[in-house]
C-alpha cells in the first residue's frame, strides 16, 4: 500500500510503501530519486527517513488504540463516541492517527486509550517530548528551533516546543517527592559524600536579580576520587524554604543508600549554611579557597606596600594552612600580634578585623591537614561550578529575564539532565507509569 509521494524541487522523489506485515513485524520500501548534487541527496535521504519515521509511527501508535468495545475506569463503564483523526508530533514528521475516543454516561470529560497507553506527552510521541526537553535544557527556543530545523529537518513552532518542554519540566517537578533517582553503580564503595550548597543571582521579569540556590551531593571512594554527583536548584524565593527541602530529602535518600558513609558538608562561611548542614553531617568543612581568600586581606595587613614579600608570606601560609595541624590558630596570632605590635592605619585594622573575625567563626572547619590525610574533600569547587553550568549558562544568556514559572521548568530539567543517569531513568519512569500521572 502506497502510503507517501513526496516531492523536492517541484518532482517526485520520494515514496514509502508498506510491503508486509507479519506477527508484528512490518517491512516497509522506501524508494529514493537522487540528485547530481550530493547535498541535495543527503537532505533527500534525510527526508525520506523523516517520511519513513512518520509512517511507522502512525502504524505504531494504532497498536495502542483499543477496538472500540466499552472500558470499565475505576467503577465506570465508558463507551466510545467512535474515531476521530488526531494529529501527533514525532521525531520525524507529524502522524495523523484516526483513534477512539471514551466518555462515560454522564458526559463530561473525554478519555483516549491510546494516548495513555502511548504515554504521549500533550500532542508528542515520547521519544518527541524527550529530545525537546533535552535540547530545551541546553538552549532557548529559537536555537531548538533551528536546531530541529537544521539537524532534522523538522519545521516546529516554538510556542510548540516551549509548552512540551515545560509539561516536562513540571513532570519532572511534581514528582521529585514521588519518584527517587539511583546514583550510578560504582566500582568502588562509597566511603565519604559531600554535602554542598551555593547560591548565584538571575534575573527575574519583576524582581529583578534574585538568588537562585544550588545543592549537589557528591560521591567519592576511599582515595578521595569522586564517583557521581547529584544535582538539585530552586527558583529564586524568600526563606529558601522549597530548596532546603528539596536537599533535606535528597540528603535522606543517600543517608539511607550509603549508611556507612560519612558525610561532610562544605560550604562558605555564611552562618545559615551550617545551620543547615549541621542537621546532616558528621563534620563540616569551610571551602579552602574561601579562606584563602581571607588570607588575603590578611597579607594586605602584615605588607601592605611590599608585594613581593606579600605574595611570599601569602604563599607559605596557604600551604601551612592547608597541610598543617593548627595552622589557623597560628596564623590568627600572628596577625593579632602584629596589629597589637605595630602602628597601623585603618585600612589595615579594617582588614584585620574581618580576617579575624572569619576565622574565629569558622576555626573549627578548617582542619584541613586532617581531612586531606583522610582524603576528604576541602572545597566547594563541585557546588560553585554548579552554579555556572545549571543556573550561568542557561538562565543568564544575553538578554534573559525568566518568570517564575519558566525557571523552574528549566532548572528541573537541567537538574536531571547533569545527574548523570537520572535523565534515562525520569523517562523509564514516564513508560512505566505514563505521562498525565507524572503531570
Amino acid at each position: 500500500m502506497l502510503y507517501l509521494n513526496s516531492t523536492y524541487g517541484g518532482n517526485r522523489i520520494m515514496q514509502v510503501k508498506t510491503i508486509s506485515e507479519n506477527n508484528g513485524v512490518r517491512t516497509y520500501q522506501v524508494e529514493i530519486k537522487f540528485t547530481e548534487s550530493m547535498l541535495e541527496s543527503e537532505d533527500i535521504i534525510q527526508n525520506s527517513l523523516n517520511d519513513l519515521g512518520t509512517v511507522a509511527t502512525k502504524d505504531l501508535l494504532e497498536t495502542f488504540d483499543t477496538d472500540g468495545a466499552p472500558i470499565i475506569i475505576g467503577s465506570e463503564k465508558w463507551t466510545s463516541k467512535g474515531k476521530t483523526l488526531k494529529e501527533y508530533q514525532t521525531p520525524y514528521g507529524v502522524s495523523t492517527v484516526e483513534r477512539h475516543i471514551y466518555q462515560s454516561k454522564r458526559g463530561g470529560k473525554t478519555f483516549c486509550p491510546l494516548e495513555q497507553k502511548a504515554r504521549i506527552v500533550t500532542t508528542s510521541t515520547p521519544r518527541f517530548a524527550k529530545q525537546i526537553s533535552h535540547k530545551f535544557a541546553e538552549s532557548a527556543s529559537t536555537q531548538v528551533q533551528e536546531d530541529m530545523k537544521e539537524n532534522h529537518n523538522r519545521d516546529v513552532a516554538r510556542s510548540y516546543l516551549q509548552n512540551v518542554a515545560d509539561a516536562v519540566g513540571a513532570a519532572v517537578e511534581a514528582k521529585e517527592e514521588a519518584w527517587s533517582y539511583a546514583p550510578p553503580e560504582t566500582d568502588k564503595p562509597i566511603h565519604k559524600v559531600g554535602v554542598g550548597l551555593d547560591g548565584t543571582c538571575m534575573l527575574l521579569c519583576k524582581d529583578g536579580y534574585r538568588e537562585t540556590m544550588v545543592g549537589t551531593i557528591a560521591l567519592y571512594d576511599k582515595a578521595g576520587e569522586r564517583q557521581h554527583t547529584t544535582y538539585i536548584a530552586a527558583s529564586p524565593e524568600y526563606g529558601k524554604e522549597t530548596f532546603k527541602t528539596k536537599l533535606d530529602r535528597l540528603i535522606k535518600e543517600m543517608q539511607t543508600r550509603y549508611p556507612s558513609a560519612k558525610f561532610i558538608g562544605i560550604a562558605d562561611g555564611a552562618k545559615e549554611n551550617w545551620a543547615f548542614l549541621e542537621q546532616y553531617t558528621d563534620s563540616n568543612t569551610l571551602d579552602f579557597w574561601h579562606a584563602t581568600e581571607y588570607l588575603t586581606k590578611a597579607s594586605h595587613v602584615i605588607f601592605p606596600r611590599k608585594k613581593k614579600d606579600r605574595e611570599v608570606w601569602l604563599e607559605e601560609k596557604c600551604h601551612e594552612l592547608k597541610h598543617k595541624q593548627g595552622a589557623a590558630a597560628r596564623i590568627m596570632k600572628e596577625v593579632k600580634d602584629f596589629v597589637e605590635n605595630n602602628k597601623v592605619s585603618k585600612a589595615q585594622q579594617t582588614k584585620a578585623d574581618t580576617f579575624l573575625t572569619y576565622f574565629t567563626n569558622n576555626k573549627q572547619r578548617m582542619n584541613y591537614g586532617y581531612k586531606l590525610k583522610n582524603n576528604e574533600p576541602i572545597g566547594s569547587g563541585v557546588t560553585e561550578a554548579a552554579c555556572k553550568v545549571i543556573v550561568k549558562q542557561r538562565l543568564c544568556k544575553s538578554g534573559a529575564k525568566w518568570k517564575d514559572r519558566g525557571a523552574r521548568a528549566i532548572l528541573s530539567l537541567r537538574t536531571l539532565r547533569y545527574s548523570k543517569t537520572y535523565w534515562d531513568q525520569f523517562w523509564s519512569k514516564i513508560g512505566q507509569y505514563g505521562f498525565p500521572m507524572a503531570a
